[in-house]
């Protein structure tokens, strides 16, 4: 399975310059956050896709204008062509606005949906704002990642861990890619594309 993903920064390349030629075959995107609610909707109008999303400490506007034909999947599993996918929002808590969690909020939230997992069998996709600590995170409170989700990868072993929240330039592709034992972790910022195996899932919640 070929999945866009996209965070932060709305990428000349898909709008306003979008090539359908060039995104050919992509069966899923999934946006991390920091982005505006119209460019999502065009997303999905564009590849006739679904699209799930995670809010970032920047987005305001999903209460009264939600993305068109998107879904949040925060604090949520869905699954898609076999694929289970779980996601979380928000940044690091900094200055008390919107999307902001402290690590003890975010650490109460990931062992709710443990449940949830388990009876699921695992998850193949988690998908985040903000990173896990100490992988593509930076020291200064708000671009600080969560420990909890380093712990979370640990346990449940999916194929990625997809973020955004980290504003980085990328000479090639391999430089967004931090492995955790056999997990991807994926700084997402701008657009990426990931392939998927959809057997089913190895991991263990």
């Amino acid at each position: 399975m070929k999945i866009l993903t996209v965070s932060d920064v709305v990428d000349a390349s898909l709008y306003p310059g979008f090539d359908a030629d060039r995104f050919a075959g992509v069966d899923l995107v999934l946006a991390c956050g920091d982005l505006q609610p119209e460019y999502l909707s065009f997303l999905v109008n564009a590849l006739r896709v679904p699209l799930y999303y995670v809010r970032g400490n920047h987005d305001i506007r999903y209460e009264t204008k939600p993305p068109l034909g998107a879904g949040s999947v925060h604090s949520k599993l869905v699954q898609f062509k076999g694929v289970k996918i779980m996601g979380f929002e928000g940044s690091h808590w900094y200055n008390g606005g919107p999307n902001q969690y402290t690590e003890w909020q975010m650490r109460f939230i990931v062992y709710r949906m443990l449940p949830t997992i388990w009876r699921r069998g695992g998850v193949d996709i988690f998908m985040a704002h903000a990173p896990p600590r100490f992988v593509h995170d930076a020291e200064d409170p708000c671009h600080r990642g969560f420990q909890v989700f380093r712990w979370l990868i640990r346990r449940c072993r999916p194929q990625y861990f997809i973020h955004g929240h980290i504003h980085n330039r990328f000479n090639d592709d391999s430089e967004r890619i931090t492995l955790i034992e056999s997990t991807r972790v994926v700084n997402t910022y701008g657009f990426f594309q990931i392939e998927i195996d959809d057997r089913p899932f190895a991991g263990q919640a």
